[in-house]
């Protein structure tokens, strides 16, 4: 028996933690000597037009980690976004809106079909939980199902149709406590179906920090945002409240942003903030040796890798109060600051920004947390053992 990941894009380049999580993890399940596979549609990445197939259908080879991708088939996106758009403003959704919603998702009955017959060939895990490749392919595969959904309290979780299809499978996997306590919440999950397997994260990487000044001209010492920009990780929040804590305080101090997707709204060098874009992996390492601190402001995280390679670095984190996952991380670690609003961000930062030593020994405990809960050995073992009691069951 194989273990599958089904995910509905996958690519070394697609953006996206829930994406590049079970990259890694695959890759990494490979490489330990575990039968991994992974099954995914043509589609190019979240962004790109889940009606048209990017990759040729086949089975490939990345990374090490063979790869089987499915053709999708046309949707009616037009119903679909009518939905979709009540979901994002937290209009209430009737049965029939539910049933829109998983019937126009992405969807690849060619992966469906290939689920149904290999079925007692593999224990499958399903990742993240809203998409459709998650929603049918559980429906092919009922008693040989394992999630992992990457969840946050938004309106999609609370779909009837969501607490169905979790009621559906054999075992729940979470990356983070919080996000175990929000499921349990929202689906009566009993323990036996509950596992914490937690993320792996890459620690063997140095940063520098030099090279990183260097290059980009930058002298003073800066706040660091890595990730997608857009308003759904709180980035518009985090230059409003740093226009504001500059302009009170006369800091003088940068802040930094790395990472795809466009700003929510227009800055300039002037102002202290500077949009880098996307830069390759050793940059956006160096950037975390450079920076004073990593700010993380979603409220919308499972787990947030960024967060935890800003502890390997040593660095301390600034994290919104309002996101479960990154505070408890913040409190289990003691590791980093939360913040509500603009004056718990004034404070923390500059406390942060003023304390070197406090700000120097919190990235320490931060980096013990990750090396002792999510070094790649630890939770490769986590797997394995998954896999054995799945096999032998």
């Amino acid at each position: 028996m194989g273990l599958a990941f089904v995910i509905p894009w996958y690519g070394i380049d697609i953006p996206g933690g829930a994406e590049a999580e079970t990259r890694r993890t695959a890759e990494h399940l490979r490489r330990a000597g575990m039968p991994v596979e992974v099954l995914t549609t043509c589609v190019r990445d979240f962004r790109a037009d889940w009606s048209v197939n990017y990759h040729k259908p086949g089975r490939y080879e990345e990374n090490g980690v063979p790869v089987r991708r499915f053709p999708v088939r046309q949707r009616d996106q037009a119903v679909f976004d009518a939905v979709n758009n009540k979901l994002m403003r937290a209009v209430p959704v009737s049965a029939e809106d539910e049933r829109v919603f998983v019937a126009e998702m992405v969807r690849s009955p060619a992966l469906e079909t290939y689920i149904a017959e290999h079925q007692l060939e593999y224990t499958f895990i399903f990742v993240p939980y809203m998409f459709g490749t998650t929603y049918w392919g559980i429906q092919a595969c009922r008693g040989n199902a394992l999630l992992m959904p990457c969840l946050h309290d938004e309106p999609y979780a609370r779909m009837a149709v969501i607490r169905r299809m979790f009621a559906q499978v054999r075992r729940v996997l979470f990356l983070s406590e919080a996000e175990m306590a929000l499921a349990r919440a929202l689906y009566d999950l009993t323990d036996d179906v509950c596992e914490l397997v937690g993320g792996g994260v890459d620690t063997d990487w140095s940063g520098d920090a030099d090279a990183f000044r260097r290059t980009h001209s930058l002298h003073k010492p800066f706040v660091l945002y890595a990730g997608r920009k857009d308003r759904g990780k709180n980035v518009d929040v985090l230059i409003q409240y740093f226009r504001r804590y500059r302009q009170a305080q006369g800091a003088d101090v940068d802040l930094v942003l790395i990472g795809g997707g466009t700003l929510p709204a227009q800055v300039s060098a002037d102002e202290g903030i500077h949009d880098l874009g996307f830069v390759p992996v050793q940059d956006k390492y160096n950037a975390y040796a450079a920076a004073t601190l990593l700010c993380q402001p979603s409220v919308q995280e499972s787990f947030s890798i960024v967060l935890m390679e800003g502890w390997v670095a040593g660095k301390p984190a600034l994290v919104h109060s309002q996101c479960a996952v990154t505070k408890e991380h913040c409190i289990r670690s003691n590791g980093g600051l939360y913040f509500a609003n603009y004056r718990e961000f004034e404070a923390c930062l500059s406390l942060l920004m003023t304390r070197p030593r406090l700000a120097a020994r919190l990235g320490q405990n931060g980096r013990r947390y990750v090396l002792r809960n999510y070094h790649w050995d630890t939770i490769v073992a986590r797997y394995r053992a998954l896999f054995d009691e799945f096999t032998v069951g």
